[in-house]
């Protein structure tokens, strides 16, 4: 199943649920007056204003100099740098054509270079890598600090590609035709496809023919700040003659295209999906035909929270929710977290009678999957463990064989050359144990390996320990205590507390740290894993449990983490920090708050804090299935019980934060961050605070910026817990 898509692919291409929208505006609106506009610290959401720079740069001042002269720093910085640096890491590669595509940073390729080999040219210890793109060079060319995002090859040749390209690491970028062939762009003035700046995205259709989808003028973005409309753009015309095919509404997340290529017998059909998010979670989705210039849409009529992809001549249907019967036209009950398959042909045509390729349970739900030339590999997850099934289909009936793989590791399963062969890559780690990369084939559980991570610190005295805490309402918690094997509990040990629980995102289980192998286990430390509610380790109904409303639930849940590490005596409230990014960085700024006596230091990464205003600052509209509407009182309720933002109070002495986000963050706005560190400033709160210039939602561009970060972060942690 080879699709194009209108948003920049992914580096994996496994299918599953997305996990972050990834494009957003630069800058933010400018917002009619409310009641939150006394709010005396507001000047900081002006991204790049004077005020806010000056602000920004005392406060960084600060932080590094007082991180950056701790006696350890430098050392750290260096260790950390030649890990990313390191040209022992696995090059992962895609298969397009003959070629085997890899796109690459180390000291010599600071912002990155692409770059081709062969199949036998891989498998040696150095292979012999052909530069295809270096993006230093275009740098220092067009004098940009272009930052390499993603790419997307036109089927069936693949000569033609479309290349993303971003200033400083945001998550909008520019679009450019790459000829693999000459290795060049293809240049506007010779036909080439181009979009300037801003979050949008191609999808081929043919040689000739886009999908186009980005900011065309007023009222074509929705209030999320993403494209609601989709055009059909001619090579060799102007954008702006470009026919529209498709459009959402304003109050959409986003609108979205997929084209696919459909290995059906000794046939390639051709189908084209387009959908509009009403919200982050739900969608409809249209079969989009064009007779000419006239688009024709029909409904693919499956829940509005399920997902929908196409494979071989198969439907398949991720369900978020339970599928009751009657429901749609279906004639079964199907329990949230179902994979399910039928005809596609016979779907459009009436039919409802799926296959259940992986039905829910307790504690057991649908990992990632992919498709091959012939086979599905799905992995069946049971307690966090993987359990991976090939699925085969012939004449309407499906059959089922178990592979061997890793139980306990983390898996990532990628089609060599997505569906023209039943070859596909598995790489496997876990937190001690280094990365290995193999070759493996549909049919067989013979794996030819490839290449291994060497190891980058010394794990040989170390453990892994899969425990449970107990919730608030009793619920059980797994998380993971990576520990020196000595490790005495008598509470002294320092640790770090690390989770997430948003977006149905699995932390577990828990793949290679060298970074954190090297800056805090081998130094002594504990680093701990939790798998709390609102996250996906057991799937959908793990993740609606901590919905809106119920948020609290995953706050509860890892603080019932954090005590118990206290009880059994891994550590104690002296000794232990937490660290979250994110909505992980809601997550500890909120239970920080809430519980101040459990922790000493927080890390808070890139951080939604601001619940008021989070709706309207960048991307945040998009999320509000996931934390609700603070503009709506009733909503606005419960959000505002957790709010770091509204809550922080001077008369509560609370753990040492360090706040770290990025000015070209333009996903969730540094304006998050800058605020809550300013007002417990003036509450005369201790606290750092460091904003990288760079990086995006990542927080870093290259190599030596995520060095920089993961010294700044974890020399603060060994100060705070030692």
């Amino acid at each position: 199943m080879r699709r194009s898509r209108s948003s920049p692919p992914r580096t994996s291409r496994v299918l599953r649920a997305p996990l972050l929208l990834a494009v957003c505006l630069l800058t933010f609106p400018m917002q009619s007056m409310s009641v939150e506009d006394d709010d005396p610290y507001r000047y900081l959401e002006d991204i790049d204003g004077s005020a806010s720079k000056q602000w920004v740069d005392a406060r960084n001042a600060t932080s590094t100099r007082e991180l950056q002269g701790d006696r350890g720093y430098d050392s750290l910085y260096r260790r950390l740098l030649a890990i990313h640096d390191s040209k022992q890491r696995i090059p992962d590669v895609q298969k397009i054509g003959t070629w085997y595509y890899n796109f690459w940073r180390d000291a010599d390729h600071v912002r990155g270079v692409l770059r081709r080999t062969t199949l036998d040219g891989y498998r040696k210890s150095e292979p012999d890598w052909q530069t295809v793109l270096d993006v230093d060079a275009l740098s220092d060319r067009e004098h940009e600090n272009w930052v390499w995002k993603s790419w997307s090859c036109r089927y069936p040749d693949r000569r033609r590609c479309i290349v993303y390209l971003s200033r400083g690491g945001g998550d909008a970028t520019v679009a450019r035709e790459f000829d693999l062939e000459a290795m060049a762009f293809v240049q506007p003035d010779e036909g080439g496809f181009a979009l300037s700046e801003a979050k949008g995205s191609l999808v081929w259709l043919d040689d000739d023919h886009v999908l186009v989808r980005t900011d065309f003028g007023p009222g074509t973005m929705t209030d999320s700040g993403y494209p609601r409309v989709i055009k059909r753009w001619t090579r060799g015309t102007p954008l702006t003659s470009a026919v529209q095919v498709f459009a959402g509404q304003k109050t959409d997340v986003s609108s979205d295209a997929t084209h696919y290529h459909l290995h059906i017998g000794d046939r390639v059909v051709e189908r084209t999906v387009v959908q509009r998010a009403p919200t982050f979670f739900t969608s409809e989705a249209y079969l989009l035909s064009i007779v000419g210039e006239s688009p024709s849409l029909v409904h693919i009529d499956v829940p509005d929270d399920a997902q929908v992809q196409l494979w071989r001549d198969q439907m398949l249907v991720t369900l978020r929710r339970d599928w009751p019967a009657g429901t749609h036209g279906s004639t079964a009950s199907y329990g949230a977290g179902a994979l399910l398959a039928i005809d596609f042909d016979r779907f459009m045509t009436g039919a409802r009678d799926f296959t259940t390729l992986f039905a829910p349970g307790p504690r057991r739900s649908l990992g990632p999957f992919i498709g091959t030339l012939n086979a599905l590999l799905v992995d069946e997850m049971s307690e966090v463990r993987n359990q991976v099934s090939e699925w085969t289909v012939a004449e309407g009936r499906w059959s089922r064989r178990a592979v061997d793989l890793p139980a306990d590791a983390t898996l990532a399963m990628t089609p060599v050359d997505d569906d023209e062969s039943d070859d596909y890559f598995v790489s496997t780690s876990d937190p001690l144990t280094p990365t290995t990369l193999a070759l493996a084939r549909v049919g067989s559980d013979r794996r030819e390996p490839l290449k291994a991570l060497p190891a980058f610190f010394d794990a040989s005295g170390m453990s892994v320990d899969r425990r449970e805490a107990r919730s608030a309402d009793g619920t059980r918690i797994p998380y993971l205590v990576i520990r020196p094997r000595d490790h005495e509990p008598d509470g002294r040990a320092p640790t770090i507390l690390y989770g997430y629980g948003g977006f149905e995102i699995s932390l577990l289980p828990r793949g290679y740290g060298a970074v954190t192998g090297a800056a805090w286990l081998e130094r002594g430390g504990v680093f701990v894993v939790a798998g709390i509610r609102g996250g996906g380790e057991f799937g959908a109904q793990w993740h609606n449990a901590a919905l809106k409303e119920n948020r609290q639930r995953a706050f509860d849940d890892f603080i019932a983490v954090a005590e118990d590490l206290i009880a059994t005596k891994v550590t104690s409230a002296r000794h232990l920090g937490i660290m979250g990014g994110s909505n992980g960085g809601l997550l500890v700024g909120a239970v920080a708050l809430q519980r101040p006596e459990l922790f000493r230091a927080v890390v808070c990464q890139v951080p939604l804090l601001d619940m008021r205003r989070y709706n309207k600052l960048l991307a945040g509209a998009s999320w509000m299935g996931e934390y609700g509407d603070p503009d709506i009182p009733a909503q606005w309720d419960y959000i505002s019980k957790y709010s770091p933002y509204q809550n922080v109070s001077a008369s509560t002495t609370y753990p040492r934060f360090l706040f770290a986000t990025s000015t070209r963050d333009d996903r969730v706005h540094p304006g998050h961050a800058r605020k809550m560190a300013a007002k417990m400033l003036g509450q005369k709160h201790d606290l750092l605070y460091f904003e990288n210039t760079e990086g995006g939602h990542a927080g870093a561009a290259n190599n030596q910026q995520q060095a920089r970060i993961g010294a700044l972060e974890y020399t603060f942690m060994a100060r705070e817990l030692r």
